[in-house]
Order: structure tokens, then sequence, then C-alpha cells
């Protein structure tokens, strides 16, 4: 069975019966019995976040959606709730803090199950920290030194469903160019892709569709022809670079992960 659909979602998705992102994951997931279960471990509040996605997606006719309460990487390795994952036919992972997954997942026999359940065809969705988490690496801090202004930038392991891609997200509203920029800056073989609030990129056979209301953006520096990276005495860096291709989508429009390059919305020629 090929694997399952991959729904990353920038963050502030609409909570409401018309939202295009959640509908679409609704969709997704109904295709197969099971029902939904939600993975709240990111979040500092998860009863609230809990509360709040079961609501919609029972208002969206899921008759089955469940929590998954998991605390600690004991709780990850816990066999009782490797086998309630795999009862569901999609799980969507929330907003929160994306090391705080990986410090607690990562490398547990949630997470092996999690991919197993997902090369066998589950549907994994994951909003702003759940989608940052799915990618090989992930951007875990960003911070602005200071005295000068410099950004420096720190990069985690992720859960590693999507090779060769580092997610950022709420992107434009948080003007995160400079970061997703110098997160790959020097990784020819990473692309970064940036999505904005309430949009989302849906991921299938190698390729992503964009969905839902703003913009995703593709960093490749693939074809760069020349980047140099200096670091001052106090860790931060300074990027000259050339050649970088920047890719801007919006909805309906789709994108080859494998040759980098633009795919036009369905219905309409190159």
């Amino acid at each position: 069975m090929n694997c399952g659909e991959l729904l990353i979602i920038g963050g502030a998705e609409d909570k409401c019966l018309e939202g295009e992102v959640l509908n679409k994951f609704v969709e997704l997931a109904t295709h197969s019995e099971g029902g939904i279960g939600i993975l709240p471990t990111a979040s500092e509040i998860p009863e609230e976040v809990s509360t709040e996605y079961i609501k919609i997606f029972r208002d969206l006719g899921v008759d089955r959606v469940e929590v998954i309460k998991l605390d600690s990487r004991q709780d990850a390795d816990d066999p009782a709730i490797c086998e309630q994952l795999a009862s569901f036919s999609a799980i969507f992972i929330s907003g929160g803090n994306q090391s705080r997954l990986s410090e607690l997942i990562g490398k547990t026999k949630f997470h092996d199950a999690l991919s197993k359940a997902w090369h066998e065809g589950m549907v994994i969705a994951g909003t702003s920290a759940g989608a940052s988490i799915l990618g090989k690496y992930m951007i875990v801090a960003a911070d602005t030194m200071l005295n000068d202004n410099k950004l420096k930038v720190e990069i985690g392991v992720g859960f590693g469903f999507l090779d060769g891609l580092i997610i950022d997200q709420h992107f434009s509203q948080r003007g995160r160019f400079d970061r997703l920029l110098s997160a790959i800056a020097g990784k020819k073989e990473i692309m970064g892709i940036g999505i904005d609030e309430n949009t989302a990129i849906l991921v299938k056979d190698g390729h992503f569709e964009v969905v839902g209301q703003h913009q995703v953006l593709v960093l490749d520096g693939s074809t760069s022809d020349y980047i140099n990276i200096t670091s001052s005495d106090n860790g931060s860096e300074e990027l000259t670079l050339s050649g970088f291709n920047l890719h801007a989508l919006t909805r309906g429009y789709r994108f080859d992960l494998l040759t980098r390059k633009l795919l036009m919305k369905k219905g309409i020629q190159q």
C-alpha cells in the first residue's frame, strides 16, 4: 500500500464549518474507517487544544474522535498507546513546541508505529509545531542577537516523514523568510518550505498541492552558484548567496518535490 497523505498546515487554520483546511483533512480521514486521533503533546494546554479540535471534527461529521494522551517517553513506549494509534484512519498533531514532540516521541515505539501506519496508508496532519516535526529536520529556535541584530538558527531532528525538507510555519505572518533561508543555506540537498497561516500543503506521491487561504514559499538552493557564511565572534552568521530558486504558490498550484519544479493547477496548461 502507498503512504498516506500528509496535510501540513501553517497554523491558525479556521476552526469552523466553512474552514477549507480542516474540511480537507476530514475528507481524507473519512476515506477509511477508524476515526481521528488527536495528538496534543506539543501543547502546554493539551486539554484545551483537544477540546477545540474534538468539537470541530465532530461538527464536521466525524463520529469517532479521541485524544492520544502522551506526556512522557514512557507513554510513547507503551504498547497500549501504540495499539490505540493503529486503530485510527487519521492522526492530527496539534501546535505548540516541536522540540517537545521530538524529545518525548522521537525514536520511541510510538514514533515507529506512527511511521509504519503512515507507510500503510494512514493520513497524518500537523499544524504549526505539528507541521515542522514532519520533516527530516526542523527549526528548533531562531534568536536575534541583541547587540547586532544577527540571526542565529538552531536545527533539530524531526520525525523524518519527508526527506530533504525543512518546514516552517506562520511564515509570512511572523516574518520568517530570513530564518528559513539561514536554515538551508549551504545545504543543497535540503529545500525549505514556508507555509502561511490558514494554508496547507497536501503531500502525496512526491508532490504537493496548496490548500487554503494564503501562500506557500519554496526555497531551493540546489542551483546556487555562490554561498558565503561569515561567523562573528558571538556565534551569529551573515549570508552572501546567489543563484537560489524561489517558488511562491497559492491555492490549487502543485509542486514536484523530486524535480523541484512547479506543477500548474489541474486543468491549466503550463
